[in-house]
């Protein structure tokens, strides 16, 4: 099955477990810093503009943001992290949230981690790659604002993630401005998304 990825459509926002959409189908959710070019990363592979709110400033996305593809496809939107002006209290509530959402969620096929290039695998990466590793999802490092960075640089930036995460994730370079990346990266999704052999909880019966 070919996926558009064109028909992404805003379904819902979740504050809490209790709030998400049925755990059916199959979805992938992005993740990654405030800064790392999340959203904009989001609207480029959808080719839908303005899909997910892209902010200039840092932390905007503070629910859970699901994206219904076809039906029983979606994108997930998960809040920014390490950046966002808000009060402890909160950003230990989002921590607690994602950490919940990567454990209990059934329908997750894999997990999108966009990191700016010139930054890659700060604290918040890792802990992010600590939740899922795990799981035995798939996980795709999405090095974003490759167009900020010379070829050689680009080059140097993937090489090192991939010597450090030692071949356990796909690594893509990606710019939203140039669209480098966009398609490898929504082949990659759709291979993820119509996997119709088993289901992810089936691929991880202990999950």
């Amino acid at each position: 099955m070919q996926l558009d990825f064109r028909h992404a459509r805003f379904l819902k926002s979740a504050n809490a477990l209790s709030d998400l959409p049925a755990d059916d189908g199959r979805e992938v959710a992005f993740a990654g810093r405030s800064n790392a070019g999340k959203s904009s990363a989001l609207n480029a592979i959808s080719g839908v503009g303005g899909l997910a709110r892209v902010s200039k400033t840092p932390g905007r996305t503070q629910l859970i943001n699901f994206f219904t593809l076809a039906g029983q496809y979606r994108l997930v939107d998960l809040p920014g992290y390490g950046y966002a002006r808000v009060p402890p209290s909160i950003r230990l509530h989002w921590a607690r949230l994602m950490e919940d959402y990567f454990t209990a969620r059934a329908s997750l096929a894999g997990l999108v981690l966009v990191m700016d290039m010139r930054h890659p695998l700060t604290d918040f990466d890792r802990q992010m790659l600590a939740w899922v590793m795990p799981l035995g999802r798939p996980v795709l490092a999405l090095l974003t604002k490759a167009d900020k960075l010379s070829r050689s640089a680009r080059l140097k930036s993937c090489g090192d993630v991939k010597t450090v995460l030692a071949g356990q994730v796909e690594v893509l370079a990606f710019s939203a401005m140039s669209a480098e990346g966009v398609e490898a990266a929504r082949t990659l999704l759709e291979h993820w998304l119509t996997d119709s052999g088993r289901s992810p909880k089936e691929k991880n019966p202990g999950v």
